[in-house]
């Protein structure tokens, strides 16, 4: 594909945004190649040439023009692969979900750059079929699980139930409940954080409490004390990508063990963790054809387990 120059206004929700940040969001590419444009002289703005802090102004006239480039092979994902996923528990199964137990180090869907096992693996190694439903790499998966985060995942088996929970995470109709072991003691004990979430504005693979991101809100509750920690029943409004863990670590509280979000490395290893404390330890929802309640359960992983008894017999 030869050299191209797209030219389009800026739209008035990017007003204000920068150059680097708006750009990603309107062509659909990473803060990462957009960066690289603009650096290369490749991004103008009203015939100037742009710097990536710059800040858009709404029905300004951009001009990206695109390298030539080598298209890459449809579908660079790994192939999905049925094999046995030490750990993963179906929970519940009927003709339109299935509930599963989630282990630590366990992806939901293959993604590029994963290698390791997932979610849909697991599944297809039982002779569990999910819904055609979502991106190719993804059909059934109505939520995710990070994967150093264990707990309860629904997955969709039937087209039906897809769009049914698909709905009823977009329309805040699903309980998701957690566990996380937070350093310190956040003040209240009980509260809510509600604090917007995108993209780290230096971090591609990080996320961020972002002036103008997407709403979210975070629902907590001391339950117990240590010296040391807190553990909190958490509650989520919102479904952003690695929420809690933002969340706790914008208020000073990062969750034990989370070296990503500001987690401190000695404590994580007096307590012998290897990922962060955060379990999806509730979820409830509506079933998608007759409309019961559905709610399931997860007790604590033995690593998690084994960081508050270190933590107990500290005092």
């Amino acid at each position: 594909m030869s050299a191209s120059t797209r030219t389009l206004a800026v739209p008035d929700g990017l007003d204000g945004m920068r150059v680097d940040a708006g750009l990603a969001k309107l062509l659909g590419f990473s803060r990462t190649v957009v960066v690289a444009l603009v650096e290369g002289g490749s991004v103008l703005v009203d015939g100037a040439l742009a710097g990536k802090s710059d800040r858009l102004v709404s029905g300004a006239w951009l001009e990206v023009t695109l390298p030539e480039v080598t298209l890459p092979e449809p579908n660079r994902l790994p192939a999905r692969v049925a094999q046995r996923v030490p750990g993963l528990r179906v929970l519940h199964e009927d003709s339109d979900v299935v509930v599963v137990d989630k282990p630590v180090g366990v992806a939901a869907h293959p993604s590029p750059g994963w290698t390791g096992l997932t979610v849909l693996d697991g599944l297809a190694a039982v002779g569990v079929g999910v819904a055609t439903s979502g991106a190719a790499e993804r059909q059934g998966i109505v939520h995710r699980l990070d994967v150093g985060t264990s707990g309860v995942m629904v997955v969709a088996k039937s087209e039906h139930a897809y769009a049914a929970l698909k709905r009823g995470f977009k329309q805040r109709c699903v309980d998701k409940h957690y566990r996380a072991l937070v350093q310190g003691h956040p003040d209240p004990s009980r509260g809510t954080i509600d604090a917007p979430i995108d993209r780290h504005p230096k971090h591609d693979w990080r996320f961020a409490v972002v002036a103008g991101g997407k709403s979210s809100v975070t629902h907590y509750e001391v339950i117990e004390a240590f010296r040391a920690a807190s553990l909190c029943a958490v509650t989520l409004e919102t479904g952003r990508t690695h929420q809690i863990r933002v969340h706790f670590a914008a208020v000073g509280h990062p969750c034990c063990g989370d070296l990503a979000y500001g987690g401190d490395p000695v404590l994580a290893s007096r307590l012998g963790l290897g990922r962060q404390w955060l379990h999806a330890s509730r979820l409830g929802f509506a079933h998608p054809s007759d409309g019961r309640w559905m709610e399931f359960t997860s007790d604590d992983p033995d690593d998690l387990r084994g960081a508050l008894d270190v933590l107990a017999e500290a005092g």
